[in-house]
């Protein structure tokens, strides 16, 4: 399936990261597109690509991954699990596509989209090297984590359509797991992106060390080509 998107960016030489950003439910990838100007500044050598959901909803342009039309804790998961081979299709099209491996791959989402991805690290935990979830939860919880990911989740503290309880949780479950997961409550923040958030994400992209690479030289490993990611 050909999802509809926006190149934010696409650099003439051979990129050295790629970008993915996902909206949330009824927006489009034009309007994420606006966000991912913010990472397309700071990372010229990057492909920046805001991909689509594949469902209209609602007024045109808007789409989503899933509806939540009677939504409910208890089948979240399935609607989730339904439209997850079209979503991970779409990051290794892109992967693909820019000539960019999956180590060096950040998955950047808002609300559902940022359900998507963290949904989407549980089905292939090397789908990413990178993820930045705003607003965003699990359907259910993992159970267990990889540090081939680095988390990175952001929620406003006032948020009342996603609570920003679901954050704490995640962070406190993924980290018990021994996975490798950062979180930052913004205050006074309800259910969207603001410059501090875009600020946090990028500081985190920019300075951030995965904790995959102490791994690595705890253990005397060396990393190969496919590992190193350029992201600071």
């Amino acid at each position: 399936m050909k999802l509809d998107h926006v190149i934010v960016q696409s650099p003439a030489t051979p990129a050295s990261q790629l970008f993915l950003l996902y909206h949330g439910v009824g927006d489009n990838p034009v309007a994420m597109a606006e966000s991912g100007r913010w990472f397309a500044d700071t990372f010229p050598q990057a492909w920046v690509v805001s991909v689509g959901g594949p469902e209209p909803c609602g007024a045109e342009p808007g789409r989503q991954w899933f509806s939540t039309h009677g939504i409910t804790e208890e089948n979240r998961q399935q609607r989730v699990d339904a439209a997850m081979p079209t979503f991970i299709a779409s990051v290794q099209y892109w992967q693909q596509r820019s000539g960019v491996k999956p180590a060096a791959t950040a998955l950047i989402g808002f609300s559902q989209g940022s359900i998507m991805i963290l949904e989407g690290l549980k089905a292939d935990p090397a789908l990413a090297g990178r993820v930045i979830a705003f607003s965003g939860r699990y359907a259910t919880l993992p159970r267990d984590a990889s540090t081939l990911t680095t988390l990175h989740l952001i929620h406003g503290a006032g948020d009342t359509v996603i609570s920003a309880e679901h954050a704490r949780q995640a962070a406190e479950h993924v980290m018990a797991l021994g996975g490798d997961v950062t979180l930052d409550i913004v205050d006074d923040l309800a259910h969207s992106i603001d410059q501090r958030g875009i600020n946090l994400a990028l500081n985190h992209l920019r300075f951030t060390v995965p904790r995959r690479y102490f791994d690595e030289a705890l253990s005397g490993a060396k990393p190969g080509a496919d590992d190193v990611i350029t992201l600071m």
